[in-house]
């Protein structure tokens, strides 16, 4: 039996569901190795020969001579580019399919991420910082807030299909729970969501490697912020 050109290792995070997201909703055969990120399986010397970085999510192409791709977004593109999904060919869509996917990188994944870090790690573990607190959750709003401005009269962020913006975006926005940023007020926004929520592969991809419906408000909250910030306590 042929392997699947695609081996992707990956963890429940908000950038390692990416790659999930494409690849389940292209319907594309892959390989799945979970990285435990507690366990720093990350850290480990065969995984930093993929990714010099030690963070995931990583790819390796079988298909193009074992060629490994690392960072989320320059996966989302290596991958439309393979297969010729999710990216549009018209020059102009295609860049401002590219400027939405780098505000994701360069601006929302890294905003929400430290308003998860202070909140979810730092705090409980009995470094609380208020300011960087209220910075970082102050500036995650204002980037939701362009999201919703965009989002105005439009299903998707660029053109009229889900692209690698609406990917790359989708699971960092949508964990606003998380990282304790209000959504009131923001109804384009919301109505992207429940476009998104309501796509039955997206939501596949969502509950691997394993579930995790603490980022999004479900579930067993305290247990699930206990065991977060313990899991993550010497970072």
């Amino acid at each position: 039996m042929s392997r699947p050109d695609i081996l992707l290792y990956t963890a429940n995070t908000m950038n390692g569901w990416k790659p999930l997201i494409f690849l389940h909703e292209a319907e594309i055969d892959y390989e799945l190795v979970p990285v435990d990120l507690g366990r720093k399986e990350q850290k480990a010397p065969a995984y930093l020969k993929l990714n010099p970085n030690g963070r995931i999510p990583t790819i390796v192409d079988r298909g193009n001579g074992d060629f490994a791709v690392f960072e989320s977004g320059a996966i989302l593109w290596y991958l439309a580019e393979k297969y010729d999904r999710f990216l549009s060919h018209d020059p102009k869509e295609r860049s401002e399919t590219l400027q939405w996917l780098m505000l994701q990188m360069g601006g929302i994944g890294p905003m929400m991420g430290q308003a998860m870090f202070f909140q979810r790690i730092a705090k409980p573990n009995g470094d609380e910082v208020p300011y960087a607190i209220n910075r970082y959750v102050a500036e995650s709003r204002r980037l939701l807030e362009v999201l919703d401005t965009r989002l105005a009269g439009r299903d998707w962020l660029v053109g009229d299909a889900m692209s690698i913006a609406d990917i790359a975006t989708y699971p960092w926005a949508r964990s606003y729970f998380w990282a304790t940023v209000s959504v009131d007020g923001l109804p384009h926004l919301q109505r992207w969501f429940d476009r998104l929520d309501a796509m039955p592969r997206v939501q596949a991809a969502l509950q691997l490697p394993e579930p995790r419906p603490s980022v999004f408000g479900e579930g067993d909250i305290t247990a699930a912020a206990q065991e977060n910030a313990a899991r993550f306590k010497d970072q």
